[in-house]
This record gives structure tokens, C-alpha cells and sequence, in this order.
């Protein structure tokens, strides 16, 4: 539980107008501000003398509360700041998962596919295991991979988030409405919840707390059912932008408190949290930032659960002050696209090493791919299912490829049962293997002589 901060005064007092004379107290009162320190924090800092940590606190609650932007759901209010941090942020991602140059992007078109599947993925999978969801990424992406039925609820958890995922870059152009609002619910919460009829519909008794999962403690209690039809209607008001507030709100802002308040209204009876980082997805793409669709912010969450529930917590706790909310999402979503430019990196690396199966015999580069993958699981058994789930390309163009490949030879076509078929090594993958082993050692060979060539004519120099 999070200590309560103590009351402080709404006018200018003695002590804070000698703040203002005092560089150093004055400098902490900045820190706290930039960093957004809650109250327990400041406690362990040092404090310059005369002063101590409930005058600094005053101090900057005071600065909070004179720069803050309020809004308000239904009778409760809310604000924020925007800090020099916050602003940082914004601008580092709207450069980057912003703007219009998706259609120019560099990236192929084949590999923006792989990219996109394999972030669903992680999304859906983290996403589960912060609502409590057991299984492990290996195990959860082959289950997604093959297309396989779900062994348990922590599965249907899983499959669930990866279909609402899907489904939310269908309709991403949509308004939000109580009917898709629902219908995001049902997708989210299918077959894993303990009455059935809860799914896609909203709580009907007020005897739903959130505990704190170390002390079983109560920490926040939702709004009363009889508020839910007003609050949520501002709620999507406020995702369709058609609320009336007279000041411009960032759309990530919007998007960190149309998250925020999903948890806080808490609408159903399970399933707020995945139906919230739902949402949060949803506004982002409408607002037009497409690299959303690649980040797995959930992942970033999952290590930092604690801190996540802090978040909210602390927001809750001091006033309706949703800053502390905001900036951890904004830091949340650097590190996801930090995350995601290392994954590119790696995977272009990949791509490079690639190249050794292309050209032969005409293999194209999504058949060199498959290739790769019996090249590093040589027990591998691949369906159409599968191939088409990890390239992000239709039935029929994975069903291509695979034939193409069994006709030359380097796999093998095998029956699993009366309908399916499947795919292993083939009589030539050996030959071809080896000569992707020439290949490589003549093009490491030419890399060494280029190399000693460069450092010759460094030497010069």
C-alpha cells in the first residue's frame, strides 16, 4: 500500500516564499517536478535546511496545481502537467512511431509482415501474462504459429488478446461506440471467464475491487454501476474526440487516459486491463501513429508490473493526478521502440546471412526464408498453416512456396492425417546445404580480402 502525502496549504506561506531565496531548495523543487516524484520519494531525499520534506512537497504541489490541465468523466476530475520530461517524450515519438512517411518507409512490404506478426504475437502474449496468464513466449508463439487449439485458459487468454489485436487494425478508422466497446470485451475475455454471460457485457453489481496482489488489499474501488452509462459515455466521447474541452490534449496523452480511465471506470467484471491496452492500441492508430501496430508495449509492462501499478496507484492517490500515468506510458513506449529498432536490426542482420539461399535454382526470398528455418531446426515439421502464420502471407502464396520447394527437391511432402499435410528436409536440402557452406566461406573469403585491402590503404594515411 502507498503511503497518503500529507495535506498541504492551496495559498504561498512563509516557508515556500523562502524557497523561492534558496538555490538549492529551489533546484530540488525543479528535480522533483521534471521527474515526477510522489511523496515517499521525496521523503528519502536530502533535504537543504531550514527546510523539510513536507515544505518541499507544498511546494510542489503548488507548482502542480497552477500549471495542471483538468478534465473531467462524469462528476470526477482529473489533471495533468506537462513538464519539460513529458514534452521530450512526445517529441522523441511523434518522430518516431509518427507521421507520414509509412508508405515510404524503407522497410519491404514482406518484411513489414513478419514484423507485424511477430509484434501481435508478443503483444497478445505479454498482455495475458500481466492478467495472470502461465505459459512461456516459446511455447505461446508456436501455439499461435500452428494455429493450435488452446490447452488451458492461460492459451484462450493468449489467442484471445491476438484475434482483438487483429480485429482493432480492422476497424482502427471506426468510432469508439458502446457496441464495438462491447464487442472488443467479448473478443478479449472468450471462454476464459467463469460465467459466461459476463462476456461483452458490463458489471452488474458494485462487489468488484482492485486487490493488491501481496496483501490482498483493497486499492481502488470502481464507480458505482449507476455511473457506468454516464462515465463511459464521456469516455467515448473523449476517444472520438468530440468532447468539448477548449485546449489542445496531445493524442497520446488522450490515448495514456482513455487507458487510465478503462481501469478506473473498471466497466466489467474481468478483462479491464487487456480491453484497456486495447483501447490505447486503437486511438493511437486512429490517430495516425501506424508504428504503434509494430511496438509490444505490454512486454515492457510485463518486466515492470510493479511499477505499472504504481502508476495508476499513485495517480488515484494524489488527487486525480494522472502525470504519473501518463509519463510512464511515454517512457514505456521509448523503450518498446528502442526494443523494436534493435529487433529490425537483428532481423536485417539475419536477412543479410540470408542471401546465401537466394539465387539458387531461382529461390525467392520468402522461400529463402523457409529454407532458413529447416536450416536451424532441422527436425522441423512445417504445415501451410504455419508457414502462413510466421510469414504473414496468404494460405495459397505459403502453399506456393512450399510446393515450389517440395518439387525441387530440398523438402519433403508427408501426411499428419486424412487432411492435413506437412513438410520436412527433403532429399536435397543436403546439396544445397552444402552449397550455402561454399557460398558463405567465398563470401567471407572476398570480406577478408576487402578488409585487408581497407586496412592497407588506411596504412597510407
Amino acid at each position: 500500500m502507498i503511503e497518503r502525502a500529507p495535506a498541504t496549504e492551496l495559498t504561498i506561506s512563509d516557508k515556500m516564499l523562502n524557497i523561492f531565496s534558496n538555490e538549492e531548495a529551489l533546484a530540488l523543487v525543479s528535480k522533483i517536478h521534471e521527474e515526477y516524484y510522489y511523496w515517499t520519494k521525496i521523503k528519502q531525499l536530502p533535504i537543504p535546511e531550514p527546510f523539510d520534506a513536507t515544505d518541499i512537497w507544498s511546494m510542489v504541489k503548488l507548482n502542480r496545481r497552477t500549471t495542471a490541465k483538468r478534465i473531467h468523466f462524469g462528476p470526477y476530475r482529473f489533471n495533468w502537467c506537462i513538464n519539460n520530461r513529458l514534452q521530450e517524450l512526445l517529441h522523441f515519438l511523434d518522430l518516431n512511431i509518427g507521421g507520414t512517411l509509412e508508405s515510404t518507409h524503407s522497410t519491404p512490404k514482406e518484411d513489414k509482415n513478419r514484423y507485424l506478426i511477430s509484434s501481435i504475437m508478443e503483444e497478445a502474449i505479454a498482455s495475458s501474462q500481466i492478467e495472470g496468464a502461465v505459459t512461456t513466449r516459446k511455447s505461446a508463439k508456436e501455439m499461435l504459429r500452428k494455429n493450435e487449439k488452446p490447452r488451458n485458459k492461460s492459451d484462450q487468454m493468449i489467442i484471445n488478446n491476438y484475434r482483438t489485436i487483429q480485429k482493432i487494425l480492422e476497424i482502427k478508422g471506426e468510432p469508439l461506440t458502446k457496441e464495438n466497446f462491447l464487442a472488443v470485451h467479448k473478443l478479449v475475455t472468450a471462454n476464459t471467464l467463469a460465467n459466461p454471460a459476463e462476456e461483452g457485457a458490463y458489471r452488474k453489481d458494485n462487489d468488484v475491487n482492485v486487490h493488491d496482489t501481496a496483501t490482498g488489499e483493497v486499492v481502488h474501488h470502481p464507480p458505482d454501476t449507476d455511473e457506468l452509462d454516464v462515465l463511459l459515455n464521456d469516455l467515448f466521447c473523449f476517444f472520438n474526440d468530440e468532447d468539448k474541452n477548449d485546449f489542445f490534449i496531445h493524442p497520446i496523452i488522450k490515448a495514456c487516459i482513455i487507458h487510465f480511465m478503462v481501469g478506473f471506470i473498471h466497466p466489467f467484471a474481468d478483462g479491464n486491463g487487456r480491453t484497456a491496452r486495447a483501447l490505447f492500441y486503437w486511438y493511437l492508430l486512429k490517430k495516425g501513429y501506424w508504428l504503434t501496430e509494430y511496438l509490444s508495449i505490454s512486454r515492457l509492462i510485463l518486466r515492470a508490473k510493479a511499477q505499472y501499478a504504481r502508476a495508476f496507484q499513485y495517480t488515484e492517490i494524489d488527487g486525480h493526478d494522472l502525470t504519473y500515468f501518463i509519463l510512464f506510458n511515454l517512457r514505456t513506449m521509448k523503450l518498446a521502440f528502442e526494443d523494436l529498432r534493435k529487433y529490425i536490426q537483428r532481423k536485417n542482420e539475419e536477412k543479410r546471412q540470408l542471401t546465401n539461399f537466394m539465387g539458387i535454382d531461382g529461390i525467392s526470398y520468402r522461400q529463402s526464408q523457409i529454407l532458413e528455418w529447416f536450416y536451424n531446426e532441422p527436425t522441423l515439421l512445417l504445415t501451410v498453416n504455419e508457414t502462413q502464420n510466421r510469414s504473414g502471407v496468404s494460405n495459397q502464396t505459403a502453399r506456393t512456396d512450399l510446393k515450389e520447394l517440395a518439387d525441387k527437391g530440398y523438402l519433403d511432402e508427408m501426411s499428419i492425417n486424412k487432411v492435413a499435410k506437412g513438410y520436412v528436409k527433403g532429399r536435397n536440402f543436403e546439396i544445397l546445404q552444402e552449397q550455402v557452406k561454399r557460398a558463405a566461406k567465398s563470401k567471407l573469403k572476398y570480406q577478408l580480402v576487402i578488409s585487408n585491402q581497407h586496412q592497407q590503404q588506411t596504412k597510407l594515411f
